[in-house]
């Protein structure tokens, strides 16, 4: 049985006057060989005379950039895709396949004090499993176990030294405190950004789902592969992980990115998903 949902997002941005808009990085389209297919997508941007362009940015992404000539009042995105999200093991076939070697040396650079991350470990970290994997798993659950989970609306990513000593923060804090223990430990890591697809709390027939942005760490494991480690959940990333972007850092795996003149903006999303019928394998 494959099961098929329909996801809408759409993002709005009003401003409180005519502004002129840099051009606008938009990194909303899974790639082409994630492990859920997306069977439909397409990507609506407005005013209705902006370009978009499409490119492979420096990390293998799929991006869309989005020109606007002339001053506009609003900026508004709208994401609609079909994907499959039929359940999956994550431990076969390897990791997660969104690029296939490790080779990019930003994915090895330190980003906290050596020192505070080895205080945290405790050296528990080489007896916590017989694998490299089993070690990870053990650090993820962790990590989801000692921070408190908070929604930040602000934007920004907290250092992984704030994350560690308030042992709070939101999913994209706790992914990059991830990524500055994996790089501690030797192993290549990278920022994901994508949505998270899942029944809604308290439906017990599972046919109402929620769709939220979130952001979690991809891990490379020698010999297996990339793999996804949410350390909100604490679980390996699955079926429900919709990868859009990935990257050495946050701030090159945010959803929108551009400059634009000074104002005053409102910001207002909508996402949505649906299960769109369920078909038969032949």
């Amino acid at each position: 049985m494959n099961t098929l949902v329909t996801l809408r997002h759409h993002t709005s941005y009003r401003y409180d006057r005519p502004v002129f808009l840099g051009p606008q990085t938009i990194r909303l389209r899974p790639p082409v060989n994630a492990r859920s297919p997306v069977l439909t997508y397409a990507l609506n941007v407005g005013p209705g005379e902006g370009q978009i362009a499409w490119r492979l940015d420096a990390h293998e992404n799929t991006v869309a950039e989005a020109i606007f000539a002339e001053q506009v009042s609003h900026f508004d995105i709208e994401v609609r895709m079909t994907v499959d999200i039929t359940p999956y093991d994550p431990f076969q076939k390897g990791g997660q396949p969104l690029s296939q070697t490790p080779n990019n040396p930003a994915y090895r650079v330190i980003t906290s004090d050596p020192d505070l991350l080895d205080g945290f470990l405790d050296g528990q970290f080489l007896s916590a499993g017989e694998t490299d994997l089993a070690r990870l798993i053990w650090l993820n659950r962790r990590l989801a176990q000692s921070l408190h989970y908070k929604t930040r609306m602000e934007p920004g990513t907290w250092a992984p030294a704030e994350t560690l000593s308030r042992l709070t923060g939101s999913c994209r804090d706790s992914a990059w405190l991830m990524i500055a223990f994996a790089r501690r430990l030797g192993f290549a890591a990278r920022f994901v950004s994508g949505y998270l697809i899942q029944p809604k709390p308290l439906d017990t027939g599972s046919q109402t789902l929620t769709c939220d942005l979130h952001a979690w760490a991809e891990i490379w494991v020698p010999e297996s592969g990339w793999f996804g480690f949410d350390t909100t959940s604490g679980l390996v990333t699955a079926q429900n992980h919709i990868p859009l972007a990935v990257s050495a850092t946050p701030e090159e795996a945010a959803p929108v990115s551009g400059l634009l003149d000074h104002c005053q903006a409102r910001f207002d999303v909508l996402m949505e998903a649906q299960h769109l019928h369920r078909e038969t394998n032949t």
